[in-house]
């Protein structure tokens, strides 16, 4: 009996201990205290952010540090390290799991820790910002470690690898290659997001580990696969940046002339992130250095894949297409502007004589329109036309404010479609869902697969579904609920889906590949290589896009001709300068469709063909034409020649279409002048003429 209560007095004691035990923060300190005793403690530097907590749950202490959580068991040893997209605001251990919130600029989200003992994994899907300050958390802590305290900060921290790099360099400049190999070694035995994969592999090959660097980056597309990222999904070059810089560092080793390195990294650009802003211009760059090194056949493969990457874009124009509809129509505003300009000075002098005669009654050509404004506005140069002139001069003004409402369309498109949102390479997540929110979304179903996919990533099967009934027939959206179906193992139900979706678009590359067919895209590659055994989502390709966030050219005609004064409000795209000429391009079709409902004036027909007037038509093709049909087409033909030509001549500042710097493109466009100015004085001496005859009858018949 006393021994049993022995017994019990040591158990209770032993427990008062344990229980005494626990972890409180001290400034930026996490000190492990049992009772007055220092089991342990742990520094973070203020530049690695806030820290949270600490919050113990089992034999385990988290504390939250900038968009990190650390798991430190009681004996002081790191156990893991949880990744997160935006600093850690608050952790619950309530319930026996780990709650985890995060704040971002605008949205909140929480998240599930899982055992340490898996790695440091997170429940529910991670979608990192473009944001070095969280990317680059690991590679910053490694950085604000001094020389001479690198050995003690690895053994405290083995879960960062940039800091075992850091030995792997102290030990190859000592000639200790075991210790080099070994710091190697641990370099890639830690659990990292990709963004750290990459900026490891960077490392890694400029410390001259090219092996280690390849195991890197293969784990870097392993990780990016599983956290959703695909290669159909664009990537700005600030997103880029923030997941390692990889076409940088392509740059750096090509300026290196190392194409060797440079060729494993475009394969990992090309895998994982072929859609990447600038890549067009390095696809190029590599191709022609490989030529250089005459390695034509591997040149051509690289021009093919980024010809092959135009497909889905808006008239397959590549990446920049909406940069480049914008180029277009600006010679074609030009163009109109030149025609329109033309036609009316060449009207103005026919008129301008028998005009001044019907104004001097009303006090002259100018104080007519103090005295007598309506009178005056009876007798416009443009009434002394005849209706049909008049007609032609309503069409290029209509055509004149088309041209400029697809300017508009086209700058709103191109700010839209590289908005930080959909250019991250895959959607979903907090971030994303509150940047896309500024984009203000047309309801259309382009729109509803855009959000049926996202939610459809981040695990939501059920608001999925919802959003993709709000997109009938949809072969996307087909798609993507042949996936869910097949995640839920009704598989015949998923394949007549997938053929369904086949049949109504055979290009459909994921839905041929679901059904177990070869396509070659970019995506399916992907998906095939780390992806295996799982079905293929589609993505909304850059067509699919433009309609959700900008809509066509007639939606974007449509709603400036309802609300006009609203062009000049400020938005993506959206100049103040393009929006007044979009009311004056109104203005003017509004005068010159209303001048189609008055009669001429009773001395119009005294005009006849006054010299300023004859060389006007010689100087200024079709502009003495316009009552043919021919009249307009020779006008429009010249306006365009000369907008053409303006562009390389340096006479306007905007940046020419891609064809108007080809080779070539500039003789054609002064033969096509010379043809108008041929023509036109073809057409000018007939007319001549056939006015000559005219007055040597009338003159015989008086």
């Amino acid at each position: 009996m006393r021994r049993a209560l022995l017994l019990a007095l040591l158990g209770g004691l032993f427990l008062d201990g344990v229980a005494g035990a626990d972890a409180a923060l001290v400034g930026r300190t996490l000190r492990f205290e049992d009772g007055p005793a220092l089991r342990w403690a742990r520094t973070y530097p203020a530049e690695l952010g806030d820290l949270t907590g600490p919050v113990t749950l089992g034999d385990t202490v988290y504390l939250g540090v900038g968009p990190m959580v650390d798991a430190v068991g009681e004996d002081g040893r790191l156990r893991a390290r949880y990744a997160l997209p935006a600093p850690v605001t608050s952790l619950d251990a309530t319930g026996g799991t780990l709650r985890v919130s995060t704040q971002g600029d605008g949205y909140v989200e929480r998240f599930t820790l899982g055992d340490p003992g898996g790695g440091g994994e997170v429940l529910e899907r991670v979608v990192f910002p473009p944001d070095p300050e969280v990317t680059g958390w690991l590679a910053r802590a490694a950085r604000l470690v001094p020389t001479e305290d690198l050995a003690r900060a690895a053994r405290e921290d083995p879960l960062n690898p940039f800091l075992a790099l850091a030995e792997a360099g102290q030990a190859a400049r000592r000639g200790d290659r075991y210790a080099t190999l070994e710091a190697v070694r641990r370099t890639l035995g830690a659990e990292l997001p990709f963004p750290a994969w990459v900026q490891l592999a960077a490392g890694l090959d400029a410390a001259g580990f090219p092996a280690a660097a390849d195991l890197a980056l293969d784990r870097a597309r392993r990780d990016a696969a599983a956290r959703g990222y695909d290669p159909e999904v664009r990537v700005s070059r600030q997103a880029l940046f923030a997941y390692g810089n990889p076409s940088g560092y392509v740059g750096t080793l090509l300026d290196q002339g190392r194409l060797g390195r440079a060729e494993v990294w475009m394969r990992y650009l090309r895998d994982l992130h072929p859609r990447f802003e600038g890549g067009p211009a390095l696809y190029a760059r590599y191709a022609d250095l490989l030529d250089a090194q005459g390695r034509g056949g591997e040149a051509e493969e690289w021009r093919q894949f980024s010809r092959g990457l135009r497909a889905g874009t808006l008239y397959n124009l590549g990446p920049e297409a909406p940069q480049q509809v914008r180029a277009v129509l600006r010679l074609v505003t030009l163009a109109l502007l030149l025609a329109l300009g033309a036609a009316l000075l060449a009207l103005t002098l026919r008129a301008w004589r028998v005009q001044g005669e019907d104004l001097r009654p009303l006090g002259g050509r100018w104080a007519s329109w103090g005295r007598h404004p309506l009178a005056r506005a009876r007798r416009v140069a443009v009434l002394y036309a005849p209706f049909g002139e008049r007609l032609v001069l309503v069409a290029l003004a209509a055509g004149l404010l088309t041209s400029v409402a697809g300017w508009q369309w086209a700058n709103g498109a191109a700010a839209r479609l590289q908005a930080p949102a959909l250019n991250i390479g895959t959607y979903g997540g907090g971030w994303y869902a509150a940047q896309l929110d500024d984009l203000d979304l047309r309801a259309t179903p382009d729109t509803a697969l855009l959000a049926g996919l996202s939610a459809q990533l981040d695990g939501d099967e059920s608001a999925a579904r919802d959003r993709y009934a709000r997109a009938p027939g949809d072969p996307c959206a087909l798609n993507n609920l042949g996936v869910i179906a097949q995640a839920r193992g009704d598989l015949p139900q998923a394949r007549d889906l997938y053929r369904a979706a086949l049949a109504d678009r055979p290009d459909l590359a994921a839905a041929a590949y679901n059904l177990g067919l070869s396509p070659g895209t970019p995506g399916t590659l992907f998906q095939r290589a780390y992806r295996p055994g799982e079905p293929r989502l589609c993505y909304p390709d850059d067509r699919s896009l433009t309609r959700a966030v900008q809509g066509d050219l007639s939606v974007t005609l449509m709603r400036d001709l309802r609300d006009p004064l609203g062009t000049l409000a400020p938005g993506p795209g959206q100049g103040v300068r393009l929006g007044w000429a979009f009311l004056a391009a109104l203005g003017v079709l509004a005068g010159l469709a209303l001048a189609l409902l008055v009669p001429r004036p009773t001395g119009a027909h005294r005009q006849g063909r006054p010299a300023p007037y004859r060389l006007a038509a010689l100087l200024l093709p079709g502009s003495s034409l316009l009552e043919g049909a021919w009249g307009g087409v020779l006008l429009l033909a010249w306006g365009a020649a000369l907008a053409g030509l303006a562009s390389p001549a340096g006479l306007i500042r905007f940046p020419p279409p891609e064809g108007l710097v080809q080779p070539g493109t500039r003789g054609l466009l002064l033969t096509l002048l010379a043809s108008t100015y041929v023509l036109n004085t073809a057409a000018f001496i007939a007319a001549e003429l056939r006015y000559a005859r005219r007055r040597r009858r009338e003159r015989a018949a008086t």
